[in-house]
């Protein structure tokens, strides 16, 4: 890419007049990068350049105008943890630092151009450095969350065919026991203060690394990033990224839904090993110049949230509905969020009373967002919106949404059906590419011109988008996706298990939690039940990862099954949901 393409690249990505005083009128929501929805619809547009790379052709334009006094006195990252440990970085610090992390993948480790890296670290500083060395080196990353078990990381480490794993002390023997039958893993970094044997030590790497890195040539259709699916019909599946789907498609993310400028403080509670991390922890922010902000706690604590958003200046917050629900059930009245003036929510539907819980003890309407590892934003509730509580909002600029039927056809509104984004007769750039090795999978998700998201709702006559129910079944609790499948495979491993169906069931906290209905081996009816519960119930956790236990079990006769044989799990599912 040439430097005028690059710099009208950077230009289109960011927004006009962005130099912004740090002191804005206070819970305004008034948009401060468009003026209103029609018109960011109807104007959006953005060209995809044959070359980009998101280190060089943003983060390091960024890292130029703060260095001519042309940005803000705000970090691009600040982290802090329980501790009182804290960690900041202009963008000048970003682009030095993870120029070291990139001399490390290239000169010492020898990975090339396209080869793969699964990172699976907790929300600590050299995750983001981690990001920001595979963009420069092209390396293909491969997050994973830190609560993913041994089998898990052998089945992610077999199928990714990565060369490179970067963890901490607490998966590294859980990966030293799978390596020897993983062929293609040839380097594992370590991020520690102590050093273990077979594996390189990146804290002291990069004591000795140069931060004279030229980032590579990447296409904007290259990969970029490789994301596995939760898992719902069967083992997950690869993800597909390339370097504009997010790079540049989560444009729409930052500059629209977030409304973020150089001046705000953007804190994300995401888990580092799921795509929202990427939307709104790494590339929403950063495009517009935004600093990222991190409290990496070992466990989601309401007061200790509360504290963070009422003594730091955070500007926007986004969290899943969980987290929501969990904060309005505190006493609120001693907080003052000074500087909050932006509240969105995604993962899930939320609760229109959590909404005007919310408003109420706040003064802030949280904005809801729809969208997949998949994709960029789908729908939203933009500033400057109605608000429909309990609606998805309107479509955003990167997508022409619609509601469809079998046959690929638009239904009107208020008729239910799938929720459909037209990718023909041409694909948007700002949509998973493919899945990796699936070309079953993929052909799947196409009905006509549309990708059919798997999710099904309706639109009303106002052109807001409602959620009725996932196709796939899949759950949403607090925050994580987690599928039927992989969970009744790890029961099935059970002795006393003959059958299972796992459905989600409502919870006042986390919104659902997965629910197991068990019919029992002869051998194991007479057993004390409760017991019996519990040693399911801690077989999960030790056979997957521990958050996808079903916190519900119900011992049956029997399931119910169609004619063929197939578990009806929708009856199962409308007896849990029924009342409500």
């Amino acid at each position: 890419m040439s430097l005028l393409l690059r710099a009208k690249c950077f230009q289109r990505l960011t927004i006009s007049g962005f130099v912004r005083d740090l002191q804005r009128e206070h819970r305004t929501a008034t948009p401060q990068n468009f003026s209103n929805y029609e018109s960011m619809k109807q104007d959006f547009k953005l060209e995809v350049p044959e070359y980009f790379n998101f280190a060089k052709d943003v983060l390091d334009q960024w890292t130029n105008m703060e260095m001519a006094g042309q940005r803000p006195s705000n970090p691009a990252f600040w982290w802090i943890d329980e501790n009182g440990d804290e960690v900041r970085w202009s963008f000048e610090e970003l682009g030095s630092l993870s120029r070291k992390f990139a001399n490390i993948l290239t000169e010492t480790c020898s990975l090339e151009k396209g080869d793969r890296v699964i990172v699976i670290l907790p929300k600590i500083p050299e995750w983001w450095l981690a990001n920001v060395a595979c963009l420069r080196t092209g390396t293909v990353l491969i997050p994973g969350t830190t609560q993913l078990t041994q089998k898990d990381l052998l089945y992610r480490l077999q199928t990714s065919k990565a060369k490179c794993i970067i963890t901490d002390d607490s998966l590294a023997p859980a990966v030293d026991a799978v390596a020897p039958t993983c062929e293609n893993l040839h380097i594992k970094l370590l991020v520690s203060q102590n050093s273990r044997e077979g594996w390189g030590n990146l804290k002291e790497m990069m004591k000795h690394a140069s931060d004279n890195h030229t980032c590579v040539m990447t296409k904007h259709d290259e990969m970029m990033a490789i994301y596995f699916t939760s898992g719902t019909t069967g083992p997950p599946k690869m993800i597909g990224h390339t370097h504009s789907s997010f790079g540049l498609g989560l444009s729409v993310n930052g500059r629209f839904w977030l409304d973020l400028t150089p001046s705000d403080v953007m804190w994300n509670t995401s888990d580092t090993g799921w795509a929202k991390s990427a939307w709104s922890s790494v590339f929403s922010p950063w495009i517009q110049g935004a600093c990222v902000f991190v409290h990496h706690l070992p466990r989601f604590e309401s007061t200790s949230i509360l504290q963070t958003l009422s003594n730091f200046p955070i500007t926007v917050f986004c969290s899943a509905p969980t987290a929501y629900r969990m904060l309005v059930q505190n006493d609120m009245s001693s907080y003052k969020f000074k500087s909050l003036n932006h509240c969105v929510s995604a993962g899930e539907p939320i609760n229109p009373e959590v909404i005007e819980q919310w408003r109420n003890r706040t003064g802030l309407d949280i904005y809801e967002g729809y969208g997949q590892t998949e994709t960029v934003l789908i729908c939203g509730n933009f500033k400057g919106m109605k608000i429909k509580p309990g609606s998805m909002g309107k479509p955003s600029p990167a997508f022409d949404v619609k509601i469809v039927d079998e046959s690929g056809n638009i239904l009107p509104p208020e008729q239910e059906g799938d929720i459909g984004i037209q990718v023909l007769p041409n694909r948007p750039f700002g949509l998973f590419t493919h899945y990796v090795d699936d070309p079953s999978k993929t052909a799947s998700t196409l009905r006509g011109n549309f990708y059919v998201t798997g999710d099904r709702g309706y639109m009303d006559k106002d052109g807001y988008f409602w959620f009725v129910s996932r196709s796939d079944d899949v759950i949403l609790s607090s925050g994580y996706r987690i599928g039927p499948f992989e969970v009744e495979s790890a029961l099935m491993e059970h002795p006393s298990v003959a059958e299972s169906a796992v459905v989600s069931s409502p919870d006042p906290i986390r919104g659902e939690v997965v629910k197991a209905f068990i019919v029992l081996n002869p051998d194991y009816k007479s057993h004390d039940q409760e017991q019996l519960k519990k040693e399911i119930q801690d077989h999960v956790k030790r056979s997957t990862a521990p958050y996808k236990y079903p916190r519900k079990v119900e011992f049956i006769q029997e399931l119910p099954k169609t004619i063929s044989g197939k578990i009806k799990r929708n009856e199962l599912k409308k007896k849990e949901w029924k009342t409500i």
